[in-house]
């Protein structure tokens, strides 16, 4: 955890910081075993094939919160962690982008498409933890959490030869949009604030498209889930 230059609140952060923690660990837990129950992410599954070409979008804008929320512990967590993974994943496509010979079409047509989204699902978050009145705090950094994109995968990614940037990349970004579905499951059950959780059912639509357009490239090989 950052040391913080007021010490005077440092027992008052720590104390919410392992709230948020805590809460972390029991949507993750919970949700990923309602998704196991439901049969989400199995290997043995197949999904029907799609009649188009898929493609990623950005999910569909909300209005802008006006006026004030109210945010409980879980919808606090999902917050805090989904921003630093959404953070994670700019910071891997932009390197794949800086990587001339690193990714093939259309893999970089697909990133540039999460970009997008993501920056606009950053703009959201934000402004719910503004009209929470909820500080900004990233708990997580360091911090080695299902589907973050993390500074130890990104420069194993800047090591990797040019020939094998697209399929670890495409690796991470499965694990994070992947995750990323099962914590906004976990958030529309147990959270309460009902424009988090409205924002939360976007993103899980969003995130199943980019899913499924993640597969549908030409010579994308999926990359299996565990049971």
């Amino acid at each position: 955890m950052d040391q913080q230059p007021t010490t005077t609140r440092r027992p008052a952060f720590r104390g919410r910081a392992g709230r948020i923690v805590g809460v972390v660990a029991t949507l993750v837990v919970t949700t990923v075993a309602v998704g196991l129950s439901q049969g989400w992410g199995r290997a043995d599954q197949t999904a029907p094939p799609p009649t188009a070409s898929p493609r990623a979008a950005a999910p569909p804008a909300g209005p802008a919160p006006t006026a004030s929320v109210v945010l409980n512990s879980t919808d606090d967590a999902f917050i805090q962690l989904l921003i630093p993974m959404n953070e994670g994943a700019l910071a891997l496509i932009d390197h794949v982008d800086s990587r001339s010979a690193g990714a093939d079409p259309s893999l970089r047509a697909l990133l540039n498409d999460l970009r997008a989204a993501h920056q606009a699902e950053l703009r959201d978050l934000r402004g719910l933890l503004a009209a929470g009145n909820v500080p900004e705090q990233n708990i997580h950094e360091g911090h080695q959490m299902p589907g973050m994109v993390t500074d130890a995968s990104l420069a194993e990614l800047r090591a990797a030869p040019d020939t094998e940037v697209p399929s670890r990349a495409a690796a991470l970004v499965r694990a994070h949009l992947a995750q990323t579905v099962v914590l906004c499951r976990g958030e529309q059950s147990a959270g309460g604030s009902p424009e988090l959780k409205a924002l939360a059912g976007r993103i899980q639509q969003a995130r199943a498209a980019e899913l499924s357009a993640l597969d549908g490239r030409p010579g994308a090989t999926r990359t299996p889930q565990a049971d």
